[in-house]
């Protein structure tokens, strides 16, 4: 990859980490959930969670949301920033960010979903970031932290250690509704996970992550904001996760079929694609059916990325994203893809 990026420094214990909304506030939709979240930051990390005007304002406009992400970044006590949850509108909160305020005191950013908008935005103006990390998501609900979940969001914040990503064994697709008081104590409804798929050719591989929620890619694409030829990626890894509203498999490899000619999965070295959520509050198939609908996107995605680049290895079954337990992933740092021992591992430098 020949973008250069810089790592922001770490935090230590006892400093500040403004909480955000950029997309929806969560936080004051679901203010209990909120704070147990915040309690529980501290508990993991030894930070002090700040909050700012829109963090608990819901329907806050664009330019307000962000007005507080510049604000973290102008605040030299701030030491990371936190997004809260996604949401569908971060795109249009972008244009209003000050990539002036990024580049004088970067900062270690995490969040998913939507906030693949703002980590775009990072790494385009030369910041890396850390793709997961939603505190409503990951923080807040059930009887505690996942370890998984604990240790990279301390290796993104604090330590800065390398760390192999493994598979937890078991996973959710979806917790207890926010406004039902079971969801502070309790996960969703989780099931065991199997060993991940490998494809491509038996050989280790190293670069510098890129990607994230392949429907909000889609959007930055189409808004003109990724203004590189393909080989700003050439030697990375391509991350790819899809979100709560359970895209087809088709549609998928629709996206990934575009960023194939766009030249972006040619240039890679090699992808990891996240396990997919496929089921919502609505909609839970049953175990048989849940398996084909992650079995249909594998299959689809893993066609489309070997018609662009058979030289890539391919791993897929990666817990990030929108599943839990989920792994916070480097976003511009780098990731080990093992395809000889089925490996990965992560740089949170």
């Amino acid at each position: 990859m020949t973008h250069e990026l810089v790592h922001p420094p770490k935090a230590r214990p006892g400093d500040r980490i403004a909480v955000l909304s950029p997309s929806f506030a969560a936080a004051g939709a679901f203010p209990e959930l909120h704070e147990q979240a915040m309690r529980r930051l501290t508990e993991v990390t030894g930070l002090i969670p700040v909050e700012y005007p829109t963090t608990r304002q819901v329907g806050a406009t664009a330019e307000a949301r962000a007005a507080d992400v510049n604000a973290a970044f102008a605040d030299p006590e701030i030491r990371g920033i936190l997004a809260v949850v996604g949401g569908d509108d971060q795109i249009t909160v972008i244009p209003h960010l000050d990539a002036d305020l990024a580049r004088a005191d970067p900062k270690p950013f995490l969040g998913t979903s939507d906030n693949t908008n703002l980590h775009h935005w990072l790494w385009e103006n030369g910041v890396a970031s850390f793709y997961g990390g939603s505190s409503q998501v990951h923080l807040g609900p059930g009887p505690g932290v996942d370890e998984i979940h604990a240790r990279s969001l301390r290796a993104a914040l604090l330590t800065g250690e390398r760390l192999e990503i493994t598979e937890p064994g078991e996973s959710e697709d979806i917790g207890v509704d926010w406004a039902d008081p079971r969801a502070l104590e309790s996960f969703g409804e989780r099931e065991p996970t199997g060993p991940w798929s490998w494809y491509g050719p038996a050989r280790s591989v190293s670069g510098p992550a890129w990607g994230g929620c392949v429907e909000v890619i889609e959007w930055i694409l189409t808004a003109g904001r990724f203004p590189f030829a393909p080989d700003v990626l050439q030697g990375g890894v391509l991350l790819i996760e899809t979100s709560e509203e359970l895209l087809p498999a088709v549609n998928v490899a629709r996206i990934v079929r575009s960023l194939g000619e766009r030249g972006l999965v040619g240039a890679v070295d090699a992808v990891l694609l996240a396990r997919p959520p496929v089921s919502d509050f609505t909609r839970r198939p049953p175990a048989d059916e849940r398996a084909r609908l992650r079995d249909e996107q594998r299959d689809a995605v893993v066609e489309v990325v070997a018609r662009y680049n058979a030289e890539a290895v391919v791993c897929v079954g990666v817990p990030f994203g929108h599943t839990r337990p989920q792994w916070i992933l480097p976003h511009g740092g780098t990731i080990t893809v093992d395809g000889a021992e089925r490996r990965i591992f992560a740089d949170y430098r």
